[in-house]
């Protein structure tokens, strides 16, 4: 058993792990261009907020070593321009837009464009590694909370095929696995696009973890019925107070975990905070194509002109969560304060 990789950066060549095809076929491709990046990360090829940003943060870089430029000026402009691109592939995740300005930042000081493109490859270097690092954190911090706990449910796919490794909401389960700690995941299938089912399951049974999965609907009775213990979910935008957007379904399971008395944690590193936004009623929630609901692996299950409405997040509010654990440590309520006090001003840096 091993922890499967989302993201191999080799020869200065991107390839990713085509989450399309999980979980019958487990494919690795090499991304190209720029358009194959914005393609994958659009399609959902790659996805999971750490993942996007740390796709993008390789592409960027990659596509940067090809401006044919000798002016710094010409070759900012040039990467304005392709970041600003990517940044429009998935609005809400906001790993996405921070991993970029991150690049655009660390070359701010390049005397020479060979220097800045030397410099745009290792921070995206440095991107991949932290990631890695913040999750094992989290993935510590974690275990901590849940000590005592066994059954414990989950949705969508917060786990290492999201991440550079380990996860979010899953790294506990990954590291437990490691440490010989054995959990009983209950995983939500995560329509519309089934995240939870193809991924989850999958990545756990990679590690050797005790997975059941449940469609979305069965959450509440399996709650009662299985003695579930605790629910952790991962993050894609917390906001200054500390609501949370997540993959759709979330905001059932948080309104669940109060009703049963049970904790709510989200798992996010300090890079999915944006303390931009004082609250989640201004996050933009990402609308998807309709045959995501109407077509099930390619075939229709719905009547034509079936109207359809299909938000890929929702917005869980603060007094519903119990804790956010991140690679700094655990913030508990009173979230407007004791998220700048342990992370400072940061505005950003988490499907």
């Amino acid at each position: 058993m091993s922890i499967p990789l989302s993201i191999k950066w080799n020869n200065n060549r991107l390839e990713i792990l085509n989450q399309q095809k999980l979980p019958l076929e487990v494919e690795y491709i090499t991304l190209e261009t720029l358009e194959d990046v914005y393609d994958a990360i659009i399609t959902l090829k790659v996805r999971g907020a750490p993942a996007i940003g740390i796709t993008a943060s390789y592409g960027l870089a990659a596509t940067a070593q090809y401006y044919e430029t000798n002016s710094l000026e010409a070759f900012h402009q040039l990467l304005s321009k392709d970041a600003l691109y990517l940044a429009e592939s998935r609005p809400t995740a906001v790993n996405l837009v921070w991993a970029l300005e991150r690049l655009r930042g660390a070359v701010q000081h390049a005397e020479t464009v060979q220097e800045a493109k030397k410099q745009l490859l290792e921070e995206a270097d440095s991107i991949y590694e932290e990631d890695e690092a913040s999750c094992r954190a989290i993935g510590e911090y974690a275990l901590s909370l849940l000590e005592g706990h066994t059954k414990v449910m989950t949705i969508c796919n917060a786990g290492t095929i999201a991440t550079a490794k380990y996860g979010t909401a899953l790294a506990p389960f990954h590291l437990g696995s490691e440490k010989g700690k054995q959990f009983q995941v209950f995983a939500c299938e995560t329509r519309p696009v089934f995240q939870g089912a193809r991924l989850t399951v999958w990545e756990l049974q990679q590690s050797g973890v005790d997975v059941t999965l449940i469609t979305d609907s069965m959450a509440a009775h399996t709650i009662g019925a299985k003695e579930i213990e605790a629910i952790i979910v991962g993050a894609d935008r917390i906001a200054a107070n500390g609501d949370t957007a997540n993959k759709i379904g979330t905001l059932n399971l948080a309104l669940l975990a109060a009703a049963y008395q049970i904790p709510f944690y989200v798992a996010a590193p300090s890079s999915t905070f944006d303390l931009s936004i004082g609250n989640g009623k201004t996050i933009q929630i990402e609308e998807r194509p309709s045959e995501e609901i109407t077509h099930i692996a390619g075939k229709q299950v719905a009547p034509d002109n079936t109207k359809v409405y299909n938000p890929a997040f929702d917005v869980t509010p603060a007094h519903l969560i119990t804790a956010i654990i991140t690679e700094k440590g655990i913030i508990y309520p009173e979230y407007d304060k004791n998220i700048v006090a342990l992370l400072g001003t940061t505005k950003g840096e988490e499907s």
